[in-house]
């Protein structure tokens, strides 16, 4: 039974255990015996969705390239709506990354949390649901429900428990984010009104004129350029980061930015092929701006959060780019080889990101600063913590053996498989990356100890040396060995190169 309905399990159970915290509360006293047992009511939820995530994936047949754990039930028959998931190769690792890296921000969250805790961990229970939800669906309408329904629990993250600015900067991440995705909304209509439902697999098979194709892939790239976030409507993400806490900047980076990439390889190329393939010089102009200039503009900042949000626009640019170049590539010669680097990409950046944003929380939680000017020395103090650091932030740069280097890499071969002058482009991002991450570390890690604050500053303890080497692991294996990765996806991607090579008009 649990087989069957093994995709609803893994949205649904992480929900109702949050809407349960909610509702019991923690208490008068967040160190009261009830507080800590929601903390270890979080943990347990998460972790229990965590393996069955693992059961999806050692479960999962990497030989079969159409939908796997399907379940389809009638939702709203007057306007022929279903609640109908599945997963393929393409949802399930992200679907992987997402169980992973939850139970990995409750943990970070553990001691940090003094206020309310039991609602901060019940708001990422019911995130962590209705992000799966967003990977699941292939009902339209299911599928906008979950993606504006996630936007709540991040927006109370961030207005509820991040820092001084957090009103403007939750108010600014939801109008981005809602606006934004109300055009999907209108195309989603438009869609309905030809095939009668909102099944993505009728939009997918169904003849649109080019005009309209033009206007849907608009419609489409508003709401996931937001989502990437693509420059220019990328100002929202610096001001989130900065402000929300540490497990609600791991989580957007790590998971929420990748909803604009999955939208665009689950609904923009399949659905609208040739409006894709009109607009791909426009997105690889983009992506290529996003690489180029935002990484200049990460070398010029002083708040750590704020460099690494700047790095994560940057290199989410690989994704887009990467997506995008199948059009300037000869089919025969490996089209196919951006698209599967964009997606090791996401996974990728999930990992890195989370963990560079986890270890800015880590000094945070002792500083209370996250300037790097007040840094200066930390290796002398926190020798653990600063091996941990360096690993990540070569990985960020991009360096060989680290999960950072192999979607990279197989952006900048297919760039240069369709033009010298992209690879050129996006391959300025091994010296930038390489440039803010190692001048941050330089700064922050390195030299004598810079004031008594520094000098202060204790180890790594228990529950953050383990937070900490469980993703370092992930990191270095994912970059020593891709292959399991890679294995899953290709399947999966040679279908929607097929799909898309095929015109609809």
């Amino acid at each position: 039974m649990l087989a069957n309905y093994l995709l609803s399990f893994l949205i649904w159970f992480p929900i109702v255990g949050g809407l349960g915290l909610l509702v019991i509360g923690d208490g008068s006293d967040t160190q009261s015996p009830q507080a800590k047992l929601m903390r270890i009511a979080a943990l347990a939820f998460t972790t229990i969705t965590f393996m069955a995530s693992v059961a999806l994936y050692l479960a999962f047949d990497n030989a079969e390239p159409g939908m796997q754990f399907v379940e389809r039930a009638p939702w709203v028959e007057a306007f022929n709506v279903w609640y109908y998931v599945g997963v393929d190769g393409i949802s399930a690792p992200l679907i992987l990354l997402t169980t992973f890296i939850t139970p990995l921000v409750v943990i970070a969250g553990w001691d940090s949390i003094k206020s309310r805790p039991a609602q901060y961990f019940a708001a990422f229970l019911i995130l962590e649901g209705l992000m799966i939800g967003v990977f699941s669906a292939l009902d339209g309408l299911l599928f906008y429900v979950f993606w504006e329904a996630m936007l709540i629990p991040m927006f109370l993250i961030i207005g509820i428990w991040g820092g001084e600015r957090r009103i403007y900067a939750t108010l600014k991440f939801f109008l981005y984010t809602f606006l934004g995705s109300v055009l999907m909304l209108v195309a989603f209509i438009y869609l309905y009104l030809q095939t009668g439902g909102f099944d993505l697999f009728g939009f997918m098979n169904v003849s649109i004129g080019m005009t309209a194709q033009k206007l849907i892939f608009l419609a489409f790239l508003i709401a996931f350029a937001v989502k990437v976030p693509m420059w220019p409507v990328h100002t929202w993400l610096p001001d989130a980061h900065v402000e929300a806490p540490t497990g609600g900047s791991v989580i957007l980076a790590a998971i929420m930015l990748k909803m604009g990439g999955y939208g665009f390889v689950r609904l923009s190329l399949p659905i609208v092929p040739d409006g894709s393939a009109y607009f791909s010089g426009l997105m690889i102009a983009l992506s290529l701006i996003a690489v180029v200039y935002i990484g200049f503009v990460a070398l010029m900042q002083k708040d750590m959060k704020k460099l690494i949000a700047y790095s994560s626009i940057a290199h989410m640019g690989f994704v887009t780019l990467g997506m995008f170049l199948l059009w300037s590539i000869a089919a025969d010669t490996g089209a196919g080889l951006g698209m599967t680097g964009a997606m090791v990409q996401m996974i990728s950046h999930g990992l890195i990101s989370g963990a560079m944003f986890l270890c800015v929380g880590v000094m945070y939680d002792r500083m209370h600063s996250r300037q790097i000017a007040d840094y200066g020395g930390v290796a002398n103090t926190m020798p653990v913590f600063a091996a941990f650091m360096v690993l990540f932030s070569m990985a960020n740069a991009g360096l060989p053996g680290t999960s950072g280097f192999v979607g990279e890499f197989m952006v900048i071969i297919a760039s240069f498989k369709a033009n010298f002058w992209f690879a050129f482009l996006a391959a300025t991002t091994l010296i930038l990356g390489a440039a803010y991450t190692l001048w941050m570390v330089k700064r922050v890690l390195y030299g004598e100890v810079a004031n008594d604050n520094v000098a202060k500053l204790t180890d790594l303890n228990a529950r953050e040396f383990i937070v900490l080497a469980i993703l370092a692991a992930s990191v270095l294996l994912v970059g020593l060995w891709p292959a399991p990765l890679v294995d899953m996806m290709n399947t999966t991607i040679e279908q929607l190169m097929q799909q898309i090579a095929q015109s609809k008009l």
